[in-house]
């Protein structure tokens, strides 16, 4: 099925029906995307929506236990069940990936230099002194000031929002086609964010570098992002470009989280909240998962799920009311007063 913005070139990747159970417990529920050469894509939604684990199931990084179907290709290559030799050749080369916690994913007993130079002895002919001063380059490019001197420090040493430069410039080793950014900015305070994403574009605009950027954060991903993909208990509910998400989204949960942003001009109005919680992939409901939480529910969406489909030429959303929830009930922006919603029908108890 056709996404909103693909065009009639071979996208970088492509992941197709992408299905990822645990112990026969369901994480995800058939992801379909894709991401152009050079474009930049937010994943949204609440913990546990299955963004980080669509990515570590492409990469081969899940455990053993996990059953992994479907199809995630890079230029064509199939990546699920790929022999390790392929993966290897692709994390950290063509697919770099950086994490919420940098402090954590750094060796705390080695100087960021050496754990530098390995991630570039890994996907580069360098060697020697060769390594050091390629070390030296890319944290520099990250704008870590003293770089000589800060190779031989240890992560301890650095700052938070130091050390998820150190581990943009490990991404940055092996000059990947795409890096997948996983709430990059999440434990830092807002100007070390607004530095990073600062960053982030300029080392895509540099490297002419596809960008994955997941964040709970909306305005972080409308302001980075051309596309944005909205994940809702293991499947994608609604898909469009950034502009035309914040504008007017259709799937009531991408609604309620934007309607949850608080106004920084006009009028004061209290924020929406979206009730309950995500559910557990145990004890899924029938029909659309996010119906017991929806307020514009009818009485289909407890026994249909919902397939995630063209609405227009411009987004994919898995909702049966998608179509009636137009102009005339338009999300809750910033500034914007809350619109009146007539409640049809309601989900059973």
């Amino acid at each position: 099925m056709a996404s909103p913005t693909s065009t009639t070139t071979t996208p970088l990747v492509r992941i197709h029906d992408l299905a990822v159970t645990f112990d026969g417990v369901p994480a995800l529920r058939g992801i379909d995307l894709h991401i152009d050469r050079g474009e930049a894509l937010g994943l949204v939604g609440e913990s546990g929506s299955g963004k980080s684990v669509t990515w570590l199931a492409a990469l081969g990084l899940l455990p053993a236990k996990a059953r992994v179907t479907g199809s995630a290709t890079l230029d064509g290559t199939e990546l699920v069940g790929a022999p390790a030799a392929t993966l290897d050749s692709v994390r950290g080369g063509r697919i770099a990936m950086i994490f919420q916690d940098p402090a954590s994913a750094l060796n705390p007993v080695l100087p960021v230099g050496r754990q530098i130079a390995e991630a570039l002895a890994l996907h580069t002919d360098l060697s020697g002194s060769s390594l050091r001063a390629e070390a030296r380059r890319l944290v520099e490019l990250v704008g870590i000031p003293d770089a000589v001197r800060r190779l031989d420090a240890y992560p301890h040493e650095f700052s938070g929002g130091q050390n998820q430069r150190v581990m943009i410039a490990m991404a940055l080793a092996g000059r990947p086609d795409l890096l997948v950014a996983d709430e990059p900015t999440t434990a830092l305070d807002v100007t070390i964010q607004a530095q990073i994403l600062d960053l982030l574009g300029t080392v895509r605009r540099e490297f002419n570098m596809a960008l994955v950027l997941i964040s709970h954060d909306l305005g972080v991903i409308a302001e980075t992002c051309d596309r944005v993909a909205v994940m809702y208990a293991g499947r994608i509910v609604e898909e469009a470009g950034a502009a035309t998400l914040f504008d007017n989204a259709r799937h009531p949960y991408a609604r309620g989280l934007i309607g949850s942003l608080p106004p920084l001009a006009g009028p004061r109005r209290r924020l929406t909240s979206i009730p309950g919680v995500v559910p557990d992939p145990r004890k899924l409901p029938a029909g659309c998962a996010f119906a017991p939480r929806c307020a514009v529910a009818i009485a289909a969406c407890g026994t249909q799920d919902p397939l995630l489909e063209m609405l227009d030429d411009v987004r994919r959303v898995a909702c049966l009311r998608a179509s009636d929830l137009g102009a005339e009930e338009a999300p809750i922006l910033p500034g914007v007063a809350a619109p009146a919603v007539t409640h049809r029908e309601t989900v059973p108890a």
